[in-house]
């Protein structure tokens, strides 16, 4: 089994990737972004074991990406929630989502500046503002072009143009 830390490599690439570069991590916090705070949501919508959630969701609130918090619509439950340093990772993911529309596969998604209704440019650079705009003024617009994808409830919720961070409102 490989180890999770890179003795030896003194960067601060191997340092996030420590925390960043397990399989479903990036993945987990792409869903936080997109308003994903309840575990259950993520099994839905991830298809990933449970076992590998909770130690993914363990490791990020340890290292303070995440903060785990009481539900408060539905008491003796938990919601996770990025915090501000799991917030400033919104550039780099949207540089990782950019680079795989273009090289892999056109991202199901637009984002755009809500400020000046443009479409960001990779990396979360509004190019009318000159500025990266933070996730909560960022719209997420599913694109129409007839894909329909995933039916679990989270997905579908996904489906409307949303504020990144809103937590999602997924139909029970």
């Amino acid at each position: 089994m490989l180890g999770k830390d890179y003795a030896g490599q003194e960067c601060a690439l191997a340092s996030a990737l420590e925390v960043l570069g397990e399989r479903w991590t990036l993945l987990i916090i792409r869903d936080a972004f997109f308003g994903v705070r309840r575990y259950g949501e993520w099994v839905a919508r991830l298809d990933i074991p449970r076992a590998v959630l909770s130690e993914r969701l363990r490791a990020l609130v340890d290292n303070g990406v995440m903060e785990k918090r009481d539900d408060p619509d539905r008491p003796a439950r938990t919601v996770y929630e990025l915090t501000a340093v799991g917030q400033d990772l919104w550039p780099a993911l949207h540089a990782l989502i950019a680079w795989g529309s273009e090289h892999r596969r056109r991202s199901t998604n637009v984002y755009r500046h809500v400020a000046c209704e443009t479409e960001l440019q990779a990396g979360a650079r509004c190019p009318t503002c000159d500025m990266v705009p933070p996730a909560d003024d960022v719209l997420v617009i599913p694109r129409s072009d007839g894909a329909k994808g995933r039916t679990d409830p989270v997905s579908v919720a996904m489906r409307r143009p949303r504020h990144l961070l809103e937590p999602l409102k997924v139909a029970a």
